[in-house]
């Protein structure tokens, strides 16, 4: 008799802790730190230009320069040129047309897939976004918040816009780094570009991109 009063209390012990654990509380996040942090996402843009030893022909620095303005090549954006399938005079003569962008082709180009043709070079252009993708969040029950947590849409509407705002999602990243020289020197070399109607030449500044590489 004794033993089945022993056995029937275990049981209802096991069953009130499986109730219980049931109706535990959720996972709120009992801080001040919002949990919907910015993501950055890349994209890599692809053309393979015919080129050779003597640089880059004129119908093919015309499609060149009709593929950056449709991409609407801008602050942010990162072009780089597979050294390996390009001559001096190429990249000379991708850097001339980058260059009229306001932007610096960068010395380093990320990996790709697919073959590039014997006579041909690729040009790549790396764009990144920043986005919240958490955001927004209202699945809170705001009656059953009896831990009086932060809600899980704390921060959306402060980081989305963050992220909206930000010039160049890389710098969410790594953020910038010195190079040496003073941003004045930048900034001085652009309005000569600018009042002189054409671009700044490659040798007043080391040619990098406006992002950080790979």
């Amino acid at each position: 008799m004794k033993r089945n009063a022993r056995l029937a209390a275990a049981m209802l012990t096991s069953a009130l802790v499986l109730g219980l654990g049931g109706c535990a509380a959720p996972d709120f996040n009992r801080s001040l730190y919002s949990l919907n942090q910015p993501v950055v996402e890349r994209t890599h843009y692809m053309l393979d230009v015919a080129a050779g030893p003597g640089g880059l022909p004129i119908p093919e620095q015309r499609r060149l320069a009709g593929w950056f303005e449709a991409l609407d090549l801008d602050y942010g954006d990162r072009v780089a040129v597979e050294a390996d399938t390009a001559s001096p005079a190429t990249i000379a003569a991708v850097a001339g047309i980058v260059e009229r962008y306001g932007l610096l082709l960068s010395d380093q180009a990320p990996v790709t897939e697919g073959f590039v043709e014997p006579g041909r070079t690729r040009v790549v252009v790396t764009r990144s976004v920043a986005t919240v993708p958490t955001c927004p969040n209202w699945t809170d029950d705001g009656d059953g918040n009896f831990a009086n947590a932060t809600s899980r849409n704390y921060g959306c509407a402060t980081n989305s816009n963050y992220a909206a705002m930000v010039a160049n999602p890389e710098d969410l990243v790594r953020g910038q780094s010195s190079r040496g020289g003073s941003s004045v020197n930048g900034s001085n070399r652009a309005i000569e570009a600018y009042r002189s109607g054409g671009s700044p030449s490659a040798s007043s500044a080391p040619a990098t991109g406006s992002g950080s590489p790979d």
